[in-house]
């Protein structure tokens, strides 16, 4: 889990704004795969969503405990899906995110800026 002072501890917004679509065999359903396969849902032969970013709208996360844009965390963190291991916060490897910047505004935050991240 990040620690107390990461910007997505206070955000949550990209749990409310994607898709999370990744290969089947991510699940437990598959020999090495660590998601439970009970948290996901089907989305074509392949692939299987988490469950509440496909279909429904609003779309959240049913992994997302808290609240956008106040205390957001991932409730199966240590476990989460490659979609979510590869999505970086804006600026936290000193780069910009167009997808993070997308969910902050959708969600009515400001991006992050350098500034944002400890020391930054």
């Amino acid at each position: 889990m990040p620690d107390a002072t990461h910007p997505c501890l206070r955000c949550g917004a990209c749990c409310a704004g994607f898709r999370v679509a990744f290969h089947w065999s991510e699940t437990d359903a598959c020999a090495g795969g660590l998601i439970p396969a009970a948290l996901t849902e089907p989305l074509d032969p392949h692939r299987v969503v988490m469950r509440g970013t496909y279909g429904a709208a609003p779309l959240r996360c049913e992994q997302l405990r808290g609240n956008v844009a106040t205390d957001a965390r991932c409730g199966i963190y240590p476990l989460r899906p490659s979609p979510c291991r590869e999505l970086k916060a804006a600026w936290e490897d000193g780069a910009p995110s167009a997808q993070c910047d997308r969910a902050r505004i959708a969600h009515g935050m400001a991006p992050l800026t350098p500034a944002d991240w400890r020391g930054g």
